[in-house]
């Protein structure tokens, strides 16, 4: 009953939001249907490119290997298909794109074993880089297995990647999942060497986390939950992300992402109930709804980016049947 009222309140606010001139969808196209499942969408500003990594698969949970696509574009209004990434025997999810200058382009995945069966047999993060968005290094392991990477952010005056990890088993390994599950946060310097930054005390289940940096050098998190009636977190850090302080939203989250605009506020999207793919206005401790975007069915995944003056977002959705990428330009009154 909870679950029903916090749905409730979310669609009636992101309607009434809607209406209001906090947040105007310029345009919405869809991008990419080739695959027999196309999910997980993220997005990135690059040498001059918008950069979108999605994940294609035979159906939506995929057992199976699920393989990343790259595609690219110069203004948004046409995309080519790039690359490919795949390893035999391995389901890769939620490709999540980042950078520390335009040297180097880094994605990172979740890999997941099946086996030929639709039980999870195991799973470890991987990584992938390129110089040129076409050319990808083989994906390489990180951490350890049952720990997934979920997204890797530059931190321009620490000079280091950090992540978010979490892990369904962190007591016995697996395979069956535990009833509490870890966080933890790490940083490494070249985004494939990485070393425990701290352990974040979340409980309910933590999993898909975001983390971005101020200006100034904090940390903000913004957390799944799939236990403690499914509501979100924020979390926010000083240097060296030690000590965090928590604060719990109203709403579930499904594929969290945010970013930090040029005036300094946050904006965030997610899939909520509904289900749509929704964006919030964001700060340390609030998630105010802004507007839903053209979405329904099975839908999620948020890639965001803010270039000349315009919110850029990719997702999934199958409110027009088949599961596909949409790309929506999106005008933020507040940010000038």
């Amino acid at each position: 009953m909870k679950l029903f009222l916090s749905a409730v309140f979310l669609l009636s606010s992101l309607t009434i939001l809607a209406q209001q001139p906090q947040a105007e969808i310029v345009t919405t196209q869809k991008i990419w249907d080739q695959g027999k499942h196309n999910s997980s969408t993220d997005l990135i500003r690059w040498k001059n490119l918008f950069v979108c990594a999605l994940r294609e698969s035979d159906d939506a949970a995929g057992f199976g290997d699920g393989t990343v696509r790259v595609l690219i574009s110069s203004s948004g209004t046409t995309w080519v298909e790039q690359a490919v990434v795949s390893e035999k025997g391995v389901d890769f999810r939620d490709p999540k794109l980042s950078a520390a200058n335009d040297d180097l382009l880094v994605m990172n995945m979740g890999g997941s074993i099946y086996n030929g069966t639709k039980v999870l047999a195991g799973r470890q993060p991987r990584v992938a880089t390129s110089t040129d968005v076409k050319y990808w290094t083989p994906p390489v392991k990180l951490l350890a297995p049952g720990d997934w990477l979920w997204r890797s952010t530059w931190n321009e005056l620490e000079k280091k990647f950090f992540g978010a990890s979490f892990n369904c088993h962190p007591n016995t390994g697996g395979p069956k999942f535990e009833a509490e599950w870890s966080l933890r946060l790490f940083s490494s310097l070249d985004a494939k060497i990485w070393q425990l930054a701290a352990p974040l005390n979340v409980t309910g289940q933590p999993n898909e986390t975001t983390v971005r940096f101020k200006p100034d050098g904090t940390a903000v998190a913004l957390v799944r939950r799939d236990a403690a009636g499914h509501k979100g977190m924020i979390g926010i850090a000083k240097p060296p992300y030690r000590e965090w302080t928590w604060t719990t939203i109203p709403f579930p989250l499904g594929g969290p992402n945010f970013i930090v605009l040029p005036d300094g506020s946050m904006v965030a999207g997610t899939r909520v109930v509904g289900p749509r793919v929704g964006l919030f206005k964001m700060t340390d401790t609030t998630f105010e709804p802004l507007i839903a975007l053209p979405s329904g069915g099975d839908c999620g995944g948020p890639g965001l980016v803010w270039d000349k003056g315009m919110l850029h977002v990719t997702y999934h959705s199958s409110h027009e049947g088949k599961t596909s990428i949409y790309y929506s330009k999106v005008k933020l009154a507040w940010v000038k």
